[in-house]
């Protein structure tokens, strides 16, 4: 169609974005309108405004009113790229990386980290220490109770020559926080010299990433008071550590005076995230806290309390109207419980306990705080933006015609649609819509178009459904956690449960019984006619026992590129009686998701296989597995993968929570630890790629063809964060989209690689061997419905190699490309001949349908 001048020609090219927007039809003149004229009004009826710690927006209706359905708005779309290219794009796109840093906020905390260093650098530790001597004796204190000495770069000597033990023997609460201190032996003998101390906080030190549980133990040996030890409590807590918490105790009041019932008058209690095992404690009592009414004990484990028993301490509350607790939690999974046990609650997580109950919802929550990135404080600007993206990016994936696009288009909206905030119950719509003034998708322009799904009034907020369309069925609630902190607690437990699930399952490996498959050879001597699709075949399969057809239903053997149905058979003419190159029901497999089930479901969680999670299904569990990592101090770089494309498409390597949750959106994947060590060859990644040829599942008869490849990525490896956009540093399949191939023959790697890591090349060939076998007894244990006497089929195995040479396998391959083995004569891994090229689906032929073993062992 030429250009687009009315709004019939807007509609007829349009007519399928249109629907999928879902905007209502009264609206389309109306938005071709803005579209035609270029009008991007929304600044006339919305107002941005920055929330109290400025790192979130809202956007406000300042028009009188709005009602449903009035009026469709254009947003524009600040940057659009794919996602191998933001990198790049930040880099070099003039301004981009300071607008986006202005949208997501993300100077803000470096900005004040500045200000405070130098406000911290104007005192010394010695001023402060006389600041606040002078400051409690103003108090009315005869010694120094409190003391805070935070970020100042103190290290292990400088804490020894401050002698704070000898001059202030009396301090009842002391905060090191984000200092420079490394040695638990200098931390514990100072420390616990402070016989009265309740409150300790070391956090943000180096010391507690060396030894923090034998430290912990010694401190709360050595000072027998402690109630609060780096921000959680002790096993001992009392009267003091909920007044901390209840704002009743603090630099103010110390709480060294006796006192009685000093938390007669708290009304709210904020215990979340202090690690409370035990909650029946004579302290958190009624006769204690008897005006207590709002009470959060969110993010703690409680594991030393039945559910019965903590019921049993918070009813005796008689003002208790307001409570917040993770739900699935300590009180049980499901909200309408807890509310029956608790009956004079009058909200539950911020939610009015009527609108529960009436809606009769199980886990609600509308207290979820916003997920703020975590900066290192070593991130470029640009990496900060590449972690933020992930709370404001959207994405489409073009389409002609003809096919879709490999690979989505990711968005972030301007500053007005960025300031959309997320609501359950949204009172505005976004979709992206594609612009065609000339007809083409050339001339394709992209916005986002929002309108109004209810009425507003002056100064309301306007949100939009960050998963609209998206429910429980497709696991919501776990997916929200790409923009919120959601309760770690509940994932950890699902993550656990998975865990004893998998420890339990064990196969003994397969027995190797003798050989069913027989030669199919011709008694009288004439060729079996080989249908194929496959240029290779075609061209290198030369035996006299095989002549290619083409014609399929005339074929004794079909070895073919695609999947042969039933449909496919009947259209075709097809027979059983015809071999084929391809096992029923080979997608448990060949496709990764079933690949990890098959694997599990037989051997459980081995060694040779990274942890592995279906995110369609596994989300809450693969997310207790992130919490339990990062908890830990464990790495947490994961690579993702579609359950079926080839070729590294739409796969990325992160260790962003958010993008991870996010990427789910492009389509299935599976999420699988990162093999952040592999082992190198000369300073870059590989892998192996081995052809295994299938005679039966059962028995199981496999083969392994002598020659394997191994497959070099193009840059040093780095695990430096901008490289894992970087394709040639992280990924080693070369002979697509124009990358260079560097060809490494087998044998001379093989010389090279036990030179290099002083390594016996056969040790690890046995072991890789022994991987390969247990992949396929995993596939013949588990899925017995695989046999079929008419199948032959030859897989690529792809293994990859750990710093300590351990195999890992990464993925099985139906109908693998095997233009290298065609390609090049290789020398045997031993040394010792050479297999032509030119011969290698002789020998393959001759393998599966002649019962021949030249150049295959079995396995």
């Amino acid at each position: 169609m030429s250009k687009i001048e009315s709004y019939d020609d807007f509609v007829k090219v349009h007519g399928i974005l249109l629907a999928a927007s879902g905007l209502p039809p009264k609206l389309y003149p109306r938005l071709f309108q803005k579209l035609a004229s270029d009008t991007l009004d929304g600044g006339a009826y919305f107002q941005i405004e920055s929330s109290d710690d400025d790192r979130r927006r809202r956007l406000l209706l300042t028009s009188d009113s709005m009602p449903k359905d009035s009026d469709v708005f254009l947003v524009d779309h600040a940057w659009t790229f794919r996602l191998p290219d933001a990198c790049k794009q930040l880099k070099e796109v003039p301004g981009l990386a300071e607008r986006m840093a202005s949208l997501m906020s993300v100077d803000i905390d470096v900005e004040a980290g500045e200000e405070e260093e130098e406000v911290a650098e104007e005192l010394s530790v010695d001023q402060i220490i006389d600041n606040e001597i002078r400051y409690a004796a103003d108090e009315g204190y005869d010694s120094l109770r409190w003391l805070e000495l935070e970020g100042l770069g103190i290290v292990d000597d400088s804490l020894l020559s401050l002698h704070l033990p000898s001059q202030y023997q009396d301090f009842v609460a002391l905060s090191l926080i984000g200092n420079k201190i490394e040695s638990a032996d200098v931390v514990i003998q100072e420390v616990t010299k402070f016989k009265n101390l309740k409150a300790l906080w070391l956090n943000d030190n180096p010391v507690l990433q060396k030894s923090e549980r034998q430290m912990a133990v010694e401190i709360r040996q050595g000072c027998p008071s402690l109630e609060i030890y780096n921000s959680c409590f002790t096993p001992n807590y009392g009267l003091w550590a909920l007044g901390f918490c209840g704002d009743i105790f603090g630099k103010d009041n110390p709480g060294c005076v006796q006192q009685d019932q000093p938390l007669c008058n708290v009304t709210s209690l904020d215990l979340s995230n202090r690690s409370i095992h035990n909650l029946v404690n004579k302290a958190f009592h009624v006769h204690e806290m008897p005006k207590l009414s709002h009470l959060n004990i969110r993010g703690n484990p409680l594991d030393q309390n039945s559910v019965g028993e903590l019921f049993e301490v918070l009813q005796l509350f008689p003002s208790l109207s307001s409570l917040e607790v993770d739900i699935p939690g300590p009180l049980g999974d499901n909200a309408l419980e807890i509310l029956e046990a608790l009956s004079k609650l009058s909200l539950l997580n911020g939610v009015d306990t009527a609108k529960i109950l009436e809606n009769g919802k199980l886990v609600i929550d509308a207290m979820l705080q916003p997920r703020i990135p975590e900066p290192n404080p070593e991130d470029t600007r640009v990496d900060r933006i590449l972690d933020a993206m992930w709370l404001y990016a959207m994405n489409y994936r073009l389409a002609d015609e003809e096919k879709l696009d490999e690979s989505s288009l990711w968005y972030v909206m301007d500053e007005l649609g960025s300031a959309l905030r997320h609501s359950d119950e949204p009172n505005f719509k976004v979709a992206p819509f594609l612009f065609m003034p000339s007809g083409k998708l050339e001339s394709a322009v992209s916005y986002s178009v929002m309108w109004p799904r209810k009425s507003l009034q002056k100064g309301d907020e306007c949100t939009r459904d960050f998963l609209s369309g998206i429910g429980e069925d497709k696991q919501r609630s776990a997916r929200l956690t790409a923009w919120f902190q959601t309760p770690e607690n509940y994932f950890i437990h699902e993550f656990e449960k998975y865990q004893q699930k998998l420890q339990a399952k064990a196969f003994d490996s397969l027995p190797s019984n003798p050989s069913i498959s027989r030669s199919i050879r011709h008694s009288d001597g004439s060729p079996l006619l080989v249908y194929t699709d496959l240029p290779q075949v075609e061209e290198f399969l030369t035996r006299p026992e095989f002549v290619i057809t083409n014609e399929p239903k005339d074929a004794h053997i079909l070895w073919t590129s695609v999947q042969v149905d039933e449909e496919l058979k009947k259209e075709v003419g097809i027979t059983d009686d015809q071999y084929i190159n391809q096992f029923p029901f080979e997608a448990c497999l060949v496709m990764k998701h079933h690949l990890a089930e098959t694997i599990q479901m037989g051997y459980g969680s081995p060694k040779w296989l990274q942890p592995t999670y279906n995110l369609e299904t596994q989300l809450s569990q693969f997310i207790g597995d992130y919490c339990v990592r990062k908890r830990d101090q464990m790495n947490n770089l994961w690579i993702l993968k579609p359950w079926n494309m080839a070729r590294t498409i739409d796969t990325s390597i992160t260790d962003n929570l958010s993008a991870i949750i996010r990427m789910m959106e492009t389509g299935p994947k599976i999420c699988q630890k990162y093999i952040e060590h592999p082992a190198l060859f000369k300073g870059k990644k590989f892998d192996l790629r081995y052809i295994v040829l299938v005679r039966s599942i059962n028995p199981l008869e496999i083969y392994l063809t002598e020659i394997f490849w191994v497959r070099l990525s193009n840059n040093p490896y780095s695990l430096e964060k901008h490289s894992f956009f970087e394709y040639e540093t992280h990924f080693t399949v070369m002979n697509y989209g124009g990358r260079t191939l560097n060809h490494k023959p087998t044998a001379e790697f093989v010389r090279e690689f036990e030179q290099e890591h002083n390594v016996k090349w056969m040790n690890i060939h046995e072991k890789v061997r022994q991987v390969i076998r247990e992949v396929f007894e995993a596939a013949a244990l588990t899925h017995p419905e695989m046999q079929s006497p008419k199948s032959r089929a030859i897989y690529g195995v792809d293994v990859m190699l750990d710093s300590s040479f351990e195999p890992k396998i990464l993925e099985v391959t139906y109908c693998p490309d095997c233009m290298r083995a065609c390609k090049y004569d290789m020398e045997t891994m031993d040394g010792k001949g050479i297999v032509k090229g030119g011969d290698f689906f002789n020998y393959v032929f001759g393998c599966l349908f002649l019962d021949e073993t030249a150049h295959v062992t079995p396995l």
